[in-house]
């Protein structure tokens, strides 16, 4: 039925063309002489209209004018159309001078012709398209809701054509920072100024929504947007990330309302695609704590770069059931492996490294939540982070992984909780482990991340939902925060830096008060300050105040890439990570405040002992 409809409108179209090339053809002889044509010239334009009429059809099928739809008609169908009726012209030509007529067709004809089945053809299309997206008449018509944009970038011109084709919205306004654009128009919207005058604009035009369209943008440029917008009570939308749009998972006219990760969003990581593709492309990667929040995303990274395979490890089979429902859904070169296996099963990572020998191995699994792994599992800790991270390091080391990237915290540095201190163990294990040959292992350390599980942006959500109050630990409690897919990509950057050994740290930017967090939150869900409280609850257990990317004894050194730095950190021997494994192995019969009475014996810089508040 579909293809019946499609051969339909190819012949409606064809129809239209070869009554256009007859109309050209007899205009151009009227024309011509002023619209009463001598007799002796009638037979001729009669005759020569049976050659012209089947060649230029001819010549509109040869040259693919019936490839595309009307609908979306635009330059490459004009460019079509000029080939076909420069070469049919061309044609013509050409046989009337072998016929050799003994009344030849005046060349003005000739010439007027073409030009008018050109402004006939292409017109037809361009009428029809302006129709269907109502480019003719919504002017005047008015309808929607009216809406400002801002940008007047690529991404703002996609949406604002789509927005032209919507019942639902009525573009009115452009405002760009740009002076060079001001008074010009996009699609018939004028660009009336920078963002600053948004208010002259909200008042003429009587509009309480916005759109931010500016994805490529500097975080502060959409922020200065996005507040300006709030302190006029507008509704504002914002478009998909740049990442969304250029990986086609998203279109520009999926808009949707701005939310607190746009707040903290931070500037586009420049990674190095090239080294990436070589360190992936076509190998083996392994990644482990697959269906986590960080370990997700490194596999969506991961796959644009190609590898041959990708083993997707996981304690978790619900965590593993989910990241492999999306990632089927994608048309992937990569052959995917779903494992579900625990870290600390030497077994069956053995069994698992040696079937599909990858070449490098991101380890992202850990226990990661402060408070839980604090009383009742402190224990589960030292296994599942340390004991976890050194059986997987030494079957890398087995198999011979080129390279073994860890997954660290800010939490790890002058840890002043059980899990920080695990993972500054384990970052220490991986570099005891480091030889002169062999498996490279490299540490990436960074703080919270946006809307990960467990962290403080989904609970706020449900807080306010539930018409508040929001629970805040501290007045004074601050935190870095990092988009996902950022962190996930300079950990990439990082491993395909590190040489063995190293302490990578991401610039993790300005630290954030939880608290203007929280009010931020409930600006955007549409609330006041005063509509929705805010409790103090008290630190939790092993909470800090502030996280810290550095201990007091590091100091950085600067890398190629702006967002990494090195830190020069203690290192540890072979000899050292044998005696920290048997201290392990007895905490499991050991009360835990004795344990981190204990612990401070390994980890110099742990502090147990919570800040005055």
């Amino acid at each position: 039925m579909k293809k019946t409809l499609i051969n339909f409108r190819s012949i409606l179209a064809l129809s239209h063309d070869a009554i256009a090339a007859a109309l050209a053809w007899y205009l151009a002889f009227l024309l011509r002489f002023n619209f009463e044509v001598p007799s002796d010239y009638l037979p001729l334009m009669n005759q020569t209209a049976l050659i012209v009429l089947p060649l230029q059809t001819f010549a509109f099928l040869s040259f693919g004018l019936y490839r595309g739809t009307w609908r979306f008609a635009s330059v490459p169908d004009l460019k079509r159309i000029l080939i076909a009726v420069a070469m049919s012209s061309i044609f013509l030509l050409s046989l009337l001078f072998m016929m050799n007529s003994s009344t030849s067709v005046p060349r003005s004809v000739l010439i007027i012709d073409p030009v008018l089945l050109v402004l006939m053809m292409g017109g037809s299309r361009f009428v029809y398209r302006s129709i269907k997206e109502h480019q003719l008449y919504a002017v005047y018509l008015r309808k929607g809701e009216p809406v400002i944009v801002f940008g007047a970038g690529a991404a703002a011109i996609s949406l604002v054509k789509d927005l032209s084709q919507s019942g639902d919205w009525q573009v009115v306004a452009i405002l760009d920072d740009d002076e060079t654009m001001h008074g010009r128009e996009i699609i018939g919207v004028k660009i009336f100024g920078n963002i600053a005058s948004l208010p002259k604009v909200v008042n003429r035009f009587s509009a309480r929504h916005a759109i931010i369209a500016m994805p490529s943008a500097k975080h502060q440029e959409r922020r200065k947007a996005l507040e300006l917008a709030n302190e006029l009570r507008l509704e504002v939308l914002t478009v998909p990330a740049i990442d969304d749009l250029i990986s086609g998972r998203l279109n520009v006219s999926q808009i949707r309302p701005v939310d607190v990760e746009d707040l903290l969003g931070r500037d586009a990581v420049d990674l190095d695609n090239s080294g990436l593709k070589n360190l992936i492309s076509g190998q083996r990667v392994l990644v482990s704590g697959a269906g986590g929040s960080i370990g997700s995303e490194l596999c969506r990274q991961i796959v644009k770069f190609k590898p041959s395979h990708l083993i997707c490890l996981d304690i978790s089979e619900y965590a593993l059931y989910q990241l492999e429902q999306e990632l089927n859904t994608k048309d992937l070169s990569t052959k995917l492996v779903y494992a579900v296996g625990d870290v600390k099963n030497t077994r069956r990572l053995d069994k698992l490294l040696g079937c599909h020998r990858p070449k490098i191995i991101f380890h992202a699994a850990a226990y990661k939540h402060v408070p839980l792994m604090e009383i009742e599992n402190v224990s589960e800790a030292f296994n599942n982070n340390v004991l976890g991270t050194y059986l997987l390091a030494q079957a890398c080391k087995k198999s011979k992984v080129e390279k073994f990237v860890l997954v660290s915290t800010d939490k790890a540095v002058n840890p002043a909780n059980v899990m920080g201190a695990t993972k500054r163990l384990a970052e220490m294990v991986c570099q005891g482990l480091q030889d002169i040959k062999g498996t490279r292992f490299v540490i990436v350390r960074f703080g919270n991340v946006l809307g990960s599980s467990g962290s403080v942006i989904p609970k706020f959500r449900q807080q306010i939902k539930a018409g508040g109050p929001i629970t805040v630990t501290h007045p004074e409690i601050t935190r870095y925060f990092m988009s996902i897919p950022e962190a996930a990509q300079l950990v990439m950057q990082a491993g395909l830096m590190g040489e063995g050994g190293e302490i990578f740290v991401l610039d993790m930017g300005e630290p954030v008060r939880i608290v203007e967090l929280a009010k931020d939150m409930i600006k955007l869900s549409g609330f006041k300050e005063d509509e929705i409280a805010i409790e103090f609850t008290g630190l939790r257990p092993g909470e800090k105040l502030y996280e810290e990317l550095l201990a007091d004894d590091e100091h950085t050194l600067p890398t190629p890439h702006e967002k990494l730095r090195i830190a020069s950190a203690r290192v540890v021997d072979e000899a050292w990570v044998d005696s920290l494994l048997a201290w392990i192995a007895t905490t499991l019969d050991k009360d835990e405040t004795l344990i981190k009475q204990e612990l401070k014996n390994w980890v110099g810089e742990y502090s147990p002992d919570l800040p005055k508040h």
